[in-house]
């Protein structure tokens, strides 16, 4: 049997005058994945999120959240009531506490989750008391997720939710998302962190200029896009050059000095590594470097995203 699908997209539309923000895309997100939506700003991950969640109309094609039809008004209030979202430009009631601003959107649902519960699981425990405007940024982005689950939801959308955060909160977010998937929630995250989709998404959809150009787990990914392994010997210089040439079929020797030998079979490391030692061969360092999301998506659009715009 197949896995219960939370999510599924069908040659999907938004236009807005001749600009296509989403142009026809499909896929699938399995109950209890997290699934990522990974592209540079404008991309159309936003726009993606708000069609789903009933906020924004699609010009064309067809999707259901949680078999509810986004285009029928019954749909619409059935997928509201059981999915919870985080919007990228977050915002809410500067005078009040955590637990106050909790409280407030807690009452707008029959059931969920209790403040207290939510407090806790979001580590704010020791900020319940505190002033909206008097929390730090990442704390921010928690009490935000912590709104997002007042309604206990089925399915949880994140839009971006560590852009601008310190690397400790950033950390902080993924072990947040981590427990919402070990509680069995499936969490719909858009990014354009590469790291980000790697290490936290068992699926990862590759979005650039609104059309999906990859979609895989991070290792398929990984594997078909990523390129191969490479072994840096730092400061090798020609000799070092020479030597590796003799034994390994893709060799370059930088301009700084350091080597780059690609890695092509599980025995090229070792017989790299002993071929040095037996020629005694001086160089800084050895560095393995193994193929991350970045290079797929290098390797696909020929630009990296930095900070989320293409370069």
């Amino acid at each position: 049997m197949g896995r219960e699908v939370a999510i599924e997209v069908r040659s999907l539309v938004k236009k807005y005058g001749n600009l296509a923000a989403v142009d026809g895309i499909s896929f699938t997100v399995n109950r209890g994945e997290v699934f990522a939506f990974v592209g540079p700003n404008g991309a159309g991950k936003t726009t993606t999120v708000e069609i789903l969640v009933c906020i924004r109309r699609s010009t064309d094609g067809e999707a259901k959240v949680l078999g509810f039809d986004i285009s029928d008004k019954r749909g619409q209030l059935q997928i509201r009531k059981r999915v919870g979202v985080l919007p990228q430009d977050f915002n809410t009631f500067d005078l009040l506490t955590v637990r106050e601003n909790l409280g407030y959107y807690r009452k707008m649902y029959d059931k969920g989750t209790g403040t207290d519960r939510l407090i806790e699981l979001v580590g704010l425990k020791d900020k319940a008391n505190v002033l909206y405007k008097n929390l730090s940024g990442g704390l921010k982005k928690r009490l935000a997720i912590a709104i997002a689950l007042v309604n206990d939801p089925e399915v949880v959308f994140l839009d971006e939710p560590t852009t601008g955060l310190d690397p400790k909160a950033r950390r902080d977010m993924w072990d947040l998302i981590e427990g919402l998937k070990a509680q069995g929630k499936t969490v719909f995250l858009t990014t354009h962190y590469m790291d980000e989709a790697e290490i936290l998404a068992d699926t990862v959809a590759i979005i650039n200029s609104g059309k999906i150009i990859a979609m895989g787990t991070p290792s398929e990914l990984i594997s078909k896009h990523g390129g191969k392994t490479t072994l840096i010997v730092e400061e090798g210089g020609s000799s070092v050059h020479e030597l590796l040439s003799k034994i390994l079929p893709e060799v370059r020797l930088e301009n700084d000095g350091d080597v780059l030998a690609v890695l092509k079979k599980k025995s090229d490391l070792p017989e790299a590594i002993l071929a040095l030692s037996k020629k005694k061969e001086e160089f800084a360092e050895l560095i393995v470097r193994r193929p991350t999301m970045e290079d797929v998506f290098l390797n696909l659009t020929g630009r990296k995203i930095v900070e989320g715009e293409l370069h």
